[in-house]
């Protein structure tokens, strides 16, 4: 199967979601919910590994992208901990952690789109 660039799109979208979704978490709005910080059952995990890695599986950046993933689940998932246990500062000051695993995700994401030849 060819990567496109709405692959890569719908991955940013993902990644977007998940940061989204772990915000509303850290202010009250929603309830921390496992599957978020499952890299199985997260949006962007499953991306991996239904269209990335079927493409790419032995790429290098591929198996980066996906530590980098866990990491940021991981990241999510001790934030949303702290604040269940009303370390609410020190909880949303980690947003900046997230969005640090984000840029570097986006990296790695465009260095894989720009190895995706168009058409392929």
């Amino acid at each position: 199967m060819a990567l496109t660039s709405f692959d890569f799109q719908q991955a940013r979208v993902k990644q977007v979601l998940f940061k989204s979704r772990l915000r509303s978490v850290l202010y009250g709005v929603r309830e921390a919910e496992p599957e978020l910080f499952s890299i199985r059952d997260n949006p962007l995990g499953q991306w991996i590994q239904t269209t990335l890695k079927p493409a790419l599986q032995t790429s290098a950046e591929v198996r980066d992208l996906e530590h980098l993933v866990q990491q940021m689940l991981q990241t999510g998932k001790e934030l949303a901990t702290r604040y269940s246990r009303g370390q609410i500062e020190e909880s949303r000051a980690g947003l900046d952690q997230i969005n640090a695993f984000a840029a570097q995700i986006e990296a790695l994401l465009n260095r894989l789109e720009a190895g995706v030849k168009p058409g392929a």
